[in-house]
């Protein structure tokens, strides 16, 4: 047969090479049974692998020799509908990733083997609600007004930025909004930041509607995970309501994608394949032509300055919902004052008060274990990390040293292992240690933490909501996963342990995720009728940014935070790409990165800086050493036609072989 002759197929293998593979179609199959967006099994080197068909014509640059055929057709009808499969497509180009590996986790991981898809899969009616419960809420003029604008806008695309204050009911506009589009027929997904905040958001939802809601985290085991994808594709599940991988969703009738805590980091992956879900749901609805909303009281810069530029329509909710008033803010000058595990007097005081009528009090502390570092008193040594050089964080429950950051676990010595003395000190406060002084504190309130270690079991967090929304009066202490989105109606105090750490790093967005935490925290206190009250802690009372953000609260933060990221030349007024390279040899990812270096000199645009490489924040993790480059550019488009050229050079290089490396764009951790 001549070679033009023979049917080639252009398929898309998860390997990392950015480039489409092609193969001869088997005699066997009949080329009109090929689908794009189909699976393919494939032989790659020694292993079989599974692959996304992609095109289908008689072209190739492979020899006989060289190019390898089909090994069996999966599926006879696309799995990735064209709506993504041309958001994935978009995905690889802007993020630099393999197009292969893009699309395979758009799919279920059952369906990332060979299994083929069957239709047939049962529905779990558990996912549907059993009756509808409309209460009748009385909406603000802003929720109103919010509903009003958007919904004259469910047939075309517009990005709509919801700014509201914590507790002002922008869930009830989502709602409303909803039952707009699922009444025109269509399907609504909703982001969520947390997996802790999916069955508070599903049970609200259930309670509201008669239609099937799926959800979709990576709690999920495989099966559950299939069933939700089969019913977002059939069409069955009219509201999805899932993390971030949910934004790849396939959902055939599509009619309006709600982000909720847009601000917040989890909708960046900071592994693998480095997407914004925020960035790709807005693309996505741009693609597809239905509206966004993006949601919350504490918005990014990012979002922010898109209102300034026109690309975000920004819709304000200034006032909570109902009966509650703000929560009033008091700085508690800790300066050369007597803690007790980092409690003064005057937040157990007022902690006190609140409780003997009958309130809840919250007390928020960002750093989970016992005690962040174990010392001897006697010699100074410190357990460290052998994989990081860090120091371990104590788990006095577990009785074990554990790395937050490589999960490297190890027993607690009873002795020194340098000087075998045994006066071992337990230095700094993590929740386990707070929740244990709490408990002696208030031996007769009841003491539920919320933190990773405490939620890690399924339906844990359930569990302890359940308890909390009992009403009685109790203390909640926790980490950053209580200041979530949830509803705590009973909680009229809230403590912050610390403020003072995110005021003084040297990452430039950590002043931003500060103020977007100390006033998602703060607004937990007083949601329904109580007036709430919040005792931030700090060694620096007079900090101008802290006495800003307590006085005329996140917006006006926010807007003085833009003024220096504008005088400064930092995002979002320039764009940034962030090369990352790591080895088990000492200085080889420095070798690499200057490699990268010299190549993207000669591909340089003059309106894109290269700067570095450097060692990494933490310089060292998982026993590899750790190296950055950074590129920045005032405009996005220059920085991505750079980055093009550049992609075609890195795969040459011999220096590729000793490092594992990543290409982030628009990075929200600097590593």
């Amino acid at each position: 047969m001549n070679a033009l002759k023979k049917t080639i197929a252009h398929v898309a293998v998860p390997v990392p090479l950015r480039r489409i593979f092609d193969y001869q179609v088997s005699p066997s199959i009949d080329p009109t049974s090929l689908k794009i967006g189909a699976r393919v099994l494939v032989p790659f080197g020694t292993r079989k692998l599974i692959g996304v068909l992609l095109s289908v014509d008689t072209q190739t640059l492979l020899s006989d020799v060289r190019l390898k055929s089909i090994i069996e057709l999966i599926d006879t009808e696309p799995l990735i509908s064209p709506a993504v499969f041309k958001l994935c497509q978009w995905a690889a180009d802007y993020y630099h990733y393999p197009l292969g590996e893009v699309l395979i986790q758009t799919l279920p991981p059952a369906l990332r083997k060979e299994k083929p898809y069957d239709k047939s899969i049962e529905a779990n009616t558990s996912i549907q609600s059993a009756q509808q419960v409309r209460l009748e809420i009385q909406l603000t003029e802003g929720q109103h007004q919010a509903i009003e604008t958007i919904s004259q806008e469910l047939h075309h695309f517009q990005s709509f930025l919801l700014n509201g204050v914590t507790g002002s009911g922008k869930t009830e506009v989502y709602l409303r909004l909803i039952e707009k589009v699922i009444a025109a027929g269509k399907q609504a997904l909703v982001l969520v930041p947390e997996i802790g905040l999916t069955p508070q958001t599903i049970a609200r939802f259930q309670q509201r509607f008669t239609v099937p809601v799926a959800v979709w985290h990576s709690n999920l085991n495989e099966s559950e995970r299939l069933q939700t994808w089969h019913l977002a594709k059939q069409g069955i599940a009219k509201i999805v309501i899932g993390t971030r991988s949910a934004v790849f969703m396939d959902c055939p009738d599509l009619g309006i994608i709600i982000i909720d805590e847009e601000h917040d980091l989890s909708f960046k992956q900071q592994d693998h394949f480095r997407y914004s879900a925020r960035d790709l749901a807005v693309t996505r609805a741009k693609f597809e032509n239905f509206p966004i909303v993006l949601g919350s009281a504490t918005v990014s810069l990012e979002s922010l300055y898109n209102t300034k530029t026109k690309k975000f329509n920004l819709l304000v909710l200034p006032e909570r919902a109902g009966d509650a008033i703000h929560p009033h803010y008091h700085l508690v000058d800790i300066r050369n004052k007597p803690l007790e595990q980092g409690l003064s007097k005057v937040l157990l005081d007022r902690m006190r008060q609140h409780l003997e009528q009958d309130n809840q009090v919250l007390i928020f502390l960002n750093r989970r274990g016992y005690a962040p570092t174990l010392l001897c008193h006697y010699c100074g040594w410190m357990a460290k990390c052998p994989r990081c050089n860090i120091n371990m964080t104590l788990h006095l429950t577990q009785a074990r040293l554990h790395c937050h950051h490589c999960d490297a676990i190890q027993y607690v010595p009873k002795v020194c292992p340098q000087c075998q003395h045994e006066k071992l000190q337990h230095i700094g406060v993590g929740t386990e240690r707070l929740e244990k002084t709490l408990i002696e504190q208030f031996p007769d309130v009841p003491v539920f933490r919320i933190d990773r270690d405490t939620t890690r079991r399924k339906y844990a967090m359930e569990k302890i909501l359940a308890k909390v929304q009992e009403g009685r009066r109790q203390i909640l202490v926790g980490t950053q996963m209580v200041a979530k989105g949830h509803h705590f109606p009973n909680v009229t105090l809230v403590g912050v342990v610390n403020a003072d750490a995110g005021f003084f790093s040297a990452d430039f967005r950590a002043v931003e995720r500060t103020g977007q935490l100390l006033i998602q925290v703060a607004g937990r206190a007083g949601r329904a009728e109580k007036r709430g009250e919040v005792l931030i802690q700090t060694h620096y009372p007079d900090h101008p940014l802290l006495v800003h953000l307590t006085q005329y609260g996140y917006d006006s933060f926010a807007k003085l935070l833009l003024h220096e990221r504008k005088d400064s030349e930092m995002p979002p007024y320039v764009h940034l790409a962030l090369m990352h390279a790591e080895s088990l040899h000492e200085e080889r990812q420095n070798e690499f990165l200057m490699a990268i270096k010299a190549l993207a000199e000669k591909v340089a645009i003059d309106s894109v800086m290269i700067l570095g490489p450097i060692p990494s924040p933490m310089p060292k993790r998982k026993n590899y050493f750790r190296s950055q480059l950074l590129f920045q550019s005032s405009h996005r488009a220059s920085l991505q036609r750079f980055l093009t050229h550049l992609m075609l050079k890195v795969e040459t290089l011999n220096e590729i072989k000793a490092v594992k490396w990543t290409l982030d764009i628009d990075p929200l951790e600097m590593f």
